[in-house]
């Protein structure tokens, strides 16, 4: 049975079928908390509980860490972009752990972008300090992966595009919102991952709705053994597994695409983000995003975070 782990800024819990048991720990990091199972378990078996309603609760993913994102890892999301899934390699990009923020936070724009957008992932939650080097199997990810949360990738396409690398445009304040729970997960439950839905509604409005099954192109044992031929893992460090198609963002039809190729960088940008600030899929001043992962028969639910999107001031020219 899943344990969903809760954190608020006095402490650590559990979410139980009558409400939060506090786990009795010291642990000021995901990574440390994790290494204290029995404390973890003692609190999913209690009876001193409190209502969730009271609780305001924090990421359950703490920074300092390592955030990295799989890239275009959704076969609906690589032909949404323009391109074929089978020519599509396993690729990384880096987040700045300082955008992670709370799963009910607001999602603020900063005032010089224009094109927000939302992307909802299933993070990975390493358990355990993994070398690099190290060989993986099926077979160690139980021990490897120690839980599931969902993330939102929030991007600033203006910024993005342009710049032809992720890592400020996706890495403002606010741009990772994490939770509202760490749902560890034994052996049975990870094998069910295919089954996982990811699903994110803008005012109500369903943007997308996926299972992993046939949809992703590169699980968790290939991005683990992918990354750790060149780099370590710690525990509590975060892996975005990639989004299915329903983006804000697509390709543009065929015919501009080709127009687009000829035009010099600087005009061929002008036009398509001309283009592109009339889509009304990107993400307005006071747009409620509800995003969340199941599986369709709810045995294994990781919940649903709910953000408002605010746009702060644009800056004024000196």
């Amino acid at each position: 049975m899943t344990i969903s782990v809760l954190r608020t800024s006095d402490g650590w819990w559990v979410r139980t079928p009558v409400g939060a048991a506090r786990i009795e720990s010291r642990a000021t990091t995901t990574g440390q908390l994790l290494a204290n199972r029995t404390a973890i378990e003692a609190a999913a078996n209690s009876t001193d509980t409190v209502p969730i309603d009271t609780l305001g609760m924090l990421s359950p993913v703490t920074a300092p860490c390592r955030v990295i994102a799989q890239m275009t890892n959704f076969a609906s999301h690589v032909r949404d972009a323009g391109m074929n899934p089978a020519t599509v390699p396993l690729t990384f990009f880096r987040k700045a752990s300082a955008s992670i923020s709370g799963p009910y936070d607001d999602i603020v724009k900063p005032g010089h972008v224009n094109l927000l957008d939302y992307e909802v992932e299933i993070g990975l939650v390493i358990g355990c300090d993994i070398p690099v080097g190290a060989t993986i199997s099926e077979h160690d990810l139980p021990d490897l992966i120690a839980g599931l949360v969902v993330t939102n990738d929030v991007s600033a396409r203006d910024v993005q595009l342009p710049q032809t690398q992720f890592y400020e445009a996706k890495s403002y304040p606010g741009f990772t919102p994490v939770g509202p729970a760490l749902v560890l997960l034994d052996a049975a439950e990870l094998a069910r991952f295919g089954e996982l839905r990811l699903r994110l509604a803008v005012n109500g409005k369903v943007r997308q709705n996926m299972t992993v099954a046939g949809d992703m192109l590169y699980g968790p044992l290939q991005a683990l053994q992918a990354l750790t031929r060149f780099q370590n893992l710690a525990a509590g460090d975060l892996i975005l597994t990639g989004t299915p198609i329903g983006t804000a963002l697509s390709a543009p039809p065929k015919p501009i695409e080709i127009l687009g190729s000829v035009l010099p960088p600087a005009l061929k940008w002008k036009t398509f983000f001309k283009r592109q600030a009339g889509n009304p899929k990107y993400l307005q001043d006071g747009d409620v995003i509800e995003a969340g992962v199941a599986t369709d028969d709810g045995a294994i639910d990781l919940g649903t975070q709910r953000s408002i999107v605010r746009y702060a001031a644009a800056h004024s020219p000196e």
